[in-house]
């Protein structure tokens, strides 16, 4: 194995949490999207302002679980930190996917199209 460690049962719970927050970011984003939508006469600001009023909501959230998850790897033993690191990795992983990657592909995709309509 490239880390050298085993997968156990906490790391496959760290995972799980891992892809549920990444899910709960996703969808918070688009529905802040929705949201702009009925308010902004365009598309792209629309997208603009629902990823920069999410931001905030999803980075708290991970911070808090990131704080969690320290404070367990300091007190914790074997599979306990197991889960807090699993946890760690997955949620600044997924930061990055919901805040940089998914806006990069949204803007990629509608970016510089004129648009009448936007179907989430």
């Amino acid at each position: 194995s490239l880390l050298q460690a085993t997968l156990t049962l906490p790391g496959i719970a760290g995972i799980v949490l891992t892809v549920g927050m990444a899910v709960d970011a996703n969808v918070l984003i688009f529905e802040r999207i929705k949201e702009e939508l009925g308010t902004q006469s365009n598309i792209q600001k629309a997208i603009s302002s629902g990823y920069d009023k999410a931001v905030l909501t999803i980075a708290d959230a991970n911070i808090t679980t990131l704080i969690a998850a320290l404070v367990l790897f300091s007190f914790g033993t074997g599979p306990i930190k197991g889960f807090a690191i699993t946890l760690s990795i997955g949620i600044v992983t997924s930061m990055f996917t919901a805040i940089i990657v998914s806006r990069a592909i949204i803007n990629k995709i509608y970016g510089g199209k004129k648009l009448e309509e936007l179907s989430i």
